[in-house]
């Protein structure tokens, strides 16, 4: 415990492959505690463990070492800033040996904990034995054979310990995307396992940091507000002890922080806002109040919070078959047409091929023509198009099948209608294709290390409780306007939006710009609303069953949660939109009724 009123800690990475800026740009700017980085997804963990596989060194995010410490660490180390980073993927022990090195290599004293226990897959056969549920899906538990990855997703307070014990660069291996952030918080204010009010708004701050400039102006829907984005600023959360923060961003950057790239952040990709598992805590983001301080600073209030749950979310990822596509241009009248008679006559002669060697037919293949508006469904306003992409893909159960498909579509070059374009060097390769399977592991059947420089410390989490979501106690929705005077505008008007994926699910969150909104907002978009509008995405059609909706007041926000929408999500999907990225924007051209007299303060 530091016995700090407030910290400051930057946001630097939200993904493997982001830019590298952030760092330097973070420190230049002075003042910071921690700078924290997330590297992780389902697809990345499977993505180390097959490097992992070839390499038993292997197997983590590397470019934190090369591209990140080793430019910056004696910046780091003269300004005392801490690094929390879940680089480690499947390999954190390699990763911190990595770091190790580079601390030598540079002469610098500087202290790493590694923290294991994340990785289970040396228990997938007990796993296998248990067959457990997945938490998504009704889909069945995979054959050990083809698993490549299990991880639990572990909490904030093996990181605290970390820090207790004087750690300076710590490595995790899974860990909860907010958990870099929490732990800090934690270490820094002393917050107990039972302090849940206060453990829920320090994850409520990991979780606006955890995407990096998400936060600042990235995806976000007044785009052109941003400015330059070539040099967007990185967030940074001054939290108090409270669990009430701000955020802003360095001086002299590009972006913007405001109660709209703020809030778009708070619904992105969450479930049940009144439920956010975390294994720490179970949050409730419902009655949080976001406010603008000053330009550029905005103020987040506190957040509540329930017992820790008793149980780790884990991802299990394996392999399925393997998919194959490209993408080819179509140019001059009725491009469109001419796109799907090429994908048609493909698919014809592949399954030609494939029915000549006897061998099985495609599991699922995906034509989507991009020009046309075929994202919009059926309320694209797109009839045809004089230029368009198309995106043709296939799964199959072997390499052979779904190169097959790429194959036929080099082959088809000089039979197809006029106007094929392309821009490639050589034909591409079939990929395995790669899906997740999430289930829930019991607490006392993960062990956790933290590792200080050769030391390691075996770390108890608490064991938690079994969630009961009945006793959730739902805020009153916005009462049903009664006006007869109403005329339609476009959704964009009246909020921001931003959408992804939780699996195979899709959230989209709503926020209203102004709180008189809210309420024809919620009268127009219903369940059936949302289920109608991505009927041509949701497994099953325009099923409402499949949409959950929540409210969020202290935001004025909504969530919906859309079910079976993504194709499987993920490396698993061949969707042009694998994640449902731009769900929100197809949202966001939907008409809202609302009094004439409102549409006076639109553009």
């Amino acid at each position: 415990m530091t016995g700090k009123n407030t910290i400051r800690i930057g946001g630097a990475s939200g993904y493997w492959g982001e830019s590298a800026m952030a760092t330097p740009q973070l420190l230049a700017g002075g003042g910071l505690d921690y700078i924290v980085f997330d590297y992780l997804a389902e697809i990345t963990m499977s993505i180390m463990a097959r490097a992992r596989d070839k390499d038993p060194k292997a197997g983590y995010a590397t470019d934190f070492v090369s591209s990140v410490l080793k430019p910056n660490l004696r910046e780091i180390a003269r300004q005392g800033v801490k690094i929390i980073s879940n680089a480690g993927g499947v390999n954190p022990t390699s990763c911190g040996a990595a770091v190790r090195a580079l601390i030598i290599e540079q002469g610098l004293d500087l202290k790493v904990a590694i923290i294991t226990g994340d990785d289970l897959l040396d228990r997938k056969e007990v796993v296998a034995t248990a067959a457990p549920h997945d938490l998504y899906s009704d889909s069945k538990f995979p054959e050990p054979e083809t698993i490549a990855s299990i991880n639990a997703y572990l909490g904030a307070f093996p990181i605290a310990n970390a820090l207790g014990r004087g750690a300076d660069i710590i490595i995790t291996g899974r860990c909860v995307d907010s958990a870099v952030t929490l732990g800090a918080c934690i270490h820094a204010f002393g917050w107990r396992a039972d302090d849940w009010n206060a453990l829920a708004s320090g994850a409520l701050a990991g979780h606006i940091l955890e995407c990096g400039p998400q936060a600042t102006g990235g995806n976000f829907t007044d785009w052109e507000a941003a400015g330059d984005i070539a040099n967007i600023g990185y967030p940074i959360a001054e939290i108090s002890s409270d669990g009430a923060f701000t955020v802003t961003k360095p001086d002299n950057t590009g972006g913007t922080v405001s109660v709209g790239t703020v809030s778009e952040q708070l619904v992105y990709e969450i479930g049940d806002p009144q439920a956010y598992m975390l294994p720490d805590v179970v949050c409730d983001f419902s009655g949080v109040a976001i406010t603008q301080e000053s330009d550029n600073r905005v103020r987040v209030s506190p957040a509540k919070g329930a017992p820790a749950p008793d149980t780790y979310k884990t991802s299990l990822t394996y392999h399925d078959g393997y998919r194959a596509g490209m993408l080819l241009g179509f140019t001059g009248a009725e491009a469109d047409r001419k796109a799907c008679k090429f994908a048609d006559a493909v698919f014809k002669r592949s399954r030609n091929t494939l029915h000549h060697y006897n061998a099985a037919d495609f599991t699922e293949t995906s034509i989507e023509v991009i020009g046309v508006e075929s994202q919009y469904g059926d309320f694209s306003k797109v009839n045809s198009a004089r230029e368009v992409v198309l995106k043709i893909a296939a799964k199959h159960d072997d390499a052979m099948g779904a190169g097959l498909l790429l194959k036929e579509i080099a082959g088809m070059g000089l039979a197809t209608p006029p106007g094929l374009t392309g821009f490639s060097f050589g034909r591409p390769k079939p990929m395995p294709v790669v899906r997740l399977f999430s289930f829930l592991t019991a607490k006392q059947d993960v062990t956790i290390t933290v590792d200080l420089d050769g030391e390691p410390a075996s770390f108890k989490d608490t064991p938690g409780v079994a969630f009961n979501p009945d006793k959730i106690v739902r805020p009153k929705p916005p009462a049903t306007p009664s006006r007869s005077d109403l005329i339609d505008t476009a959704l964009i008007n009246l909020a921001w939006a931003r959408s992804g994926d939780k699996g195979d699910k899709a959230n989209i969150g709503v926020i209203a710009r102004e709180a008189a909104y809210l309420p024809f907002i919620w009268a127009a978009l219903t369940e059936e609303t949302i289920a109608k509008r991505f009927a041509h995405f949701i497994e099953g059609g325009d099923d409402a069953s499949k949409v959950q909706r929540f409210f969020l007041p202290g935001s004025n926000a909504i969530n919906f949660l859309i079910d079976a929408a993504l194709g499987g999500g993920g490396v698993a999907s061949l969707r042009n939109d694998p994640q449902g990225k731009a769900f929100a924007q197809i949202l966001l051209d939907h008409p809202i009724p609302v009094p004439h007299s409102m549409t006076k303060a639109f553009p």
